[in-house]
Parts: C-alpha cells; sequence; structure tokens
C-alpha cells in the first residue's frame, strides 16, 4: 500500500507527469495540469492502470473541467542531443510554463524536478497518489499513444499502434527488417544497432 499523499500549502498546485521515455521512437510527451477543487473529476488513477475507453473520457474530462492544463514535448532530436533525461526536464518545463494559469507549486512525477520558478516537489508513485499527476498521466499518454496511432498510418511495416514505439520482440524485429525512419531516437542503443551505428 503506498502512503497517502500529504499535499503543501498552496493555493494553486500543478501535477506534471511524462509519457514515452523508453520508446525507441516519437517524442517524449508531457503535461502539466491544475484541477479547480470546485470541479472534481472522479476516476483519476494512474494512465497505465486505466482501460483505453476510461482514458479517453477522462482526456476530454480534465480539459473541459481543470483551471489549466498544457503538454510540452521533446523531439527525438532533442533526446538524442541532450539525452533522454534532460529532454524529458526540458519537456516538463515547457509544460509548466505553457499553463495560462501560473500555479505556485508543482507537483512531478517520478525521483527529480526540472528547474523551475517557483516551489516544487518529487512525488515517486505520484500518479497513483495525487489526483493533479494522474490527470497529467492521462494527457500526455493519450496525446502520445494517438501520435503512435498516426505514425502507424504512415508507416504501417513497423506495428506502432500495436507496440507505440517500446522496445518490444516485434518491434525489434521490425526495426531490423525495415531500418530507422526519422522520427527513430538515434542515440538509443537499439536503433544504434539497427543502423549499424554500434
Amino acid at each position: 500500500m503506498v502512503d497517502p499523499f500529504v499535499y503543501p500549502a498552496a493555493n494553486r498546485i500543478a501535477g506534471v507527469d511524462e509519457v514515452g521515455r523508453g520508446p525507441l521512437v516519437g517524442a517524449v510527451v508531457t503535461a502539466a495540469v491544475i484541477l479547480d477543487p470546485a470541479n472534481p473529476i472522479v476516476g483519476l488513477a494512474d494512465s497505465k492502470k486505466l482501460s483505453e475507453k476510461k482514458r479517453l473520457s477522462l482526456f476530454d474530462e480534465i480539459k473541459d473541467k481543470a483551471l489549466s492544463w498544457s503538454l510540452g514535448r521533446a523531439e527525438p532530436e532533442e533526446i538524442d542531443r541532450l539525452n533522454i533525461l534532460h529532454a524529458t526536464m526540458l519537456a516538463m518545463q515547457r509544460a509548466v510554463a505553457g499553463l495560462h494559469i501560473q500555479p505556485d507549486f508543482v507537483l512531478i512525477d517520478g525521483n527529480r524536478c526540472p528547474k523551475l520558478p517557483m516551489s516544487s516537489l518529487a512525488v515517486v508513485k505520484g500518479d497513483s497518489r495525487v489526483a493533479e499527476i494522474s490527470a497529467a498521466s492521462i494527457l500526455a499518454k493519450v496525446t502520445r499513444d494517438r501520435e503512435m496511432t498516426e505514425l502507424d498510418l504512415r508507416f504501417p511495416q513497423y506495428g506502432f499502434a500495436q507496440h507505440k514505439g517500446y522496445p518490444t520482440a516485434l518491434h525489434l524485429e521490425k526495426l531490423a527488417e525495415h531500418g530507422a525512419t526519422e522520427e527513430y531516437r538515434r542515440s538509443f542503443a537499439p536503433v544504434r544497432r539497427a543502423l549499424g551505428l554500434e
């Protein structure tokens, strides 16, 4: 059982989460969400534990009811240049900067915070413990999954809609067979191997 989270004393709290650190292809996508205490959303949870149907209905509800929400991203070229950790931090900064209401405190899923102009706290397993982070995880996951579905339409031979870019056995097989498109992260070892860069 995860300990219940004790919120900091703050008026406007944003939750931030990312999706897409592990895949070999596409952007890392982040979201920042400030929920409206007067307009609660039932059923928020870690996006990975929800069915796709539930995620999609919550995605629309979060966008409708949140006081403010924003998406941030770092593209494959940035991931290759900065490394995945620094690119993720940059994408989180972009998500927070994109909020039209400035939060006075930011809760970040994980064990480290990007540099932000306001107080922040990293929350391990935050996507299961903090409603704002759960909401951010849902926005980020649905957004990135949609991008993988779009990529699948452009490159059906890779199976992106199925594996979402993660290095599954099927994906590695397709990568070896077809090579890497420009959306691939060339700094990731399986991609380097497929391109003969190792």
